[in-house]
Formats: structure tokens, C-alpha cells, sequence
């Protein structure tokens, strides 16, 4: 049997909207102090794994988190815009209060109007997961680094679990990361918002 693949999902650092508990979307917001140093900290051991290609979606706050492991790997970062977090549409810069006052049947299925819905982020992260892990040969590893809802929507999916209002999985940390295998065409879930950063908040996953 063929070694397995793995992909090594990394959620972006903390940014000042995180830390508001402001829903981000695609507006590109940066890394703050805090997020800069847990990429640091978090790179120093995913390097151990030797990874073998990086990706990272576009926007900054991903790409500031995949360039610690850059430097200290020398792998290139490969830029997908697929790996974006979902479009929040009229909800982007609003806080998570903002959101359950102005738009509460909205909020309680997590959808944002006018913005990405449900089934389509999932099923874009999908594709872009398993478009990467194509680009491997068997026993390789990469890293991925994305988004909160993105990566937890795109494995759900890889994985053939309901997309529900309330995920089956829980929400990612702020730099935390998950780890998955594929063997032939069967995906598993090995680690999942691994990490030794706090837990989030529950429904923070923007």
C-alpha cells in the first residue's frame, strides 16, 4: 500500500478584528502583534514536519502566517485565492452583537446576506483542498493556511459530513491547525484545532 498524503490546515493568527470579535470575510485585515508571534511559534514546529510545498489563500493575515514556516523551511509559498475565507457580504466589520441585533434569523443559520453561502464555501474549499493534494506524490505533506470558517467548511466536506447551522466540528483557534490524510481516495481526520493556543470563543470561526 502507498504511503498516505497529508495536508496540515493552518488557521492565520489573530488579527485586530479577531480580537473585536469583528467578522472579517475577505476584507483584508492584517495580523496584529499578537498574531505575528503566535505564526512564529507555530512555524517553529510545524517546520519539524518537513513539510514538502506550502499554499496560503491571498489575503494577508494568510500569507504573514505562512511566512515564518517560509523562512525557516525555504519552500516557496504558493498564493490561492480559492483558499479565501468565505465573502460575509453586509456582516463584514460588524461585531458578532452587531450581527445577532441587526440580522437574527440570518445569524442563527449562518448565513450572511449578500454574502457566500454555506454550501458554496464548503464545496470551494473542497475542490481547493483536493486540487493540492493532487499536486502530491504519495507520502509527501503541505501546508495549507487559511481561515476559520473555510478550513472548517472545506473539511467538512472533504470528509462527508452534514453541513449544518451548527457544525459537527467545532470552531478553529487563531493559529491552531488540523491534520489530514488521504489513502487512495479516503480522506481521515488525524488532528483537528491542534495547538497549545486558547480555545475560541464558540461561533468565532471568521
Amino acid at each position: 500500500m502507498s504511503a498516505a498524503k497529508r495536508l496540515v490546515l493552518w488557521r492565520h493568527g489573530q488579527t485586530t478584528w479577531n480580537a473585536e470579535h469583528r467578522f472579517q470575510g475577505q476584507t483584508d485585515i492584517p495580523l496584529d502583534e499578537t498574531g505575528e508571534a503566535q505564526a512564529e511559534y507555530a512555524a517553529r514546529r510545524l517546520a519539524t514536519l518537513r513539510p514538502d510545498a506550502i499554499f496560503a489563500s491571498d489575503l494577508s493575515r494568510a500569507l504573514q502566517t505562512a511566512a515564518p514556516l517560509a523562512r525557516l523551511t525555504g519552500l516557496p509559498v504558493a498564493s490561492d485565492k480559492e483558499l479565501r475565507e468565505r465573502s460575509g457580504g453586509d456582516w463584514e466589520g460588524l461585531s458578532d452583537q452587531e450581527i445577532r441585533e441587526r440580522y437574527p434569523a440570518e445569524r442563527a443559520t449562518w448565513n450572511p446576506p449578500n454574502g457566500e453561502p454555506t454550501a458554496a464555501v464548503a464545496e470551494r474549499v473542497n475542490l481547493a483542498l483536493n486540487r493540492i493534494a493532487s499536486t502530491l506524490d504519495d507520502g509527501q505533506l503541505a501546508v495549507v493556511v487559511s481561515h476559520g470558517a473555510a478550513l472548517r467548511l472545506g473539511m467538512e466536506r472533504l470528509l462527508g459530513l452534514p453541513a449544518l447551522s451548527v457544525s459537527v466540528l467545532g470552531p478553529l483557534a487563531n493559529c491552531s491547525w488540523s491534520v489530514l490524510s488521504l489513502q487512495g481516495t479516503h480522506w481521515r481526520l488525524l488532528e483537528y484545532n491542534a495547538g497549545t493556543l486558547p480555545e475560541p470563543v464558540i461561533g468565532d470561526d471568521r
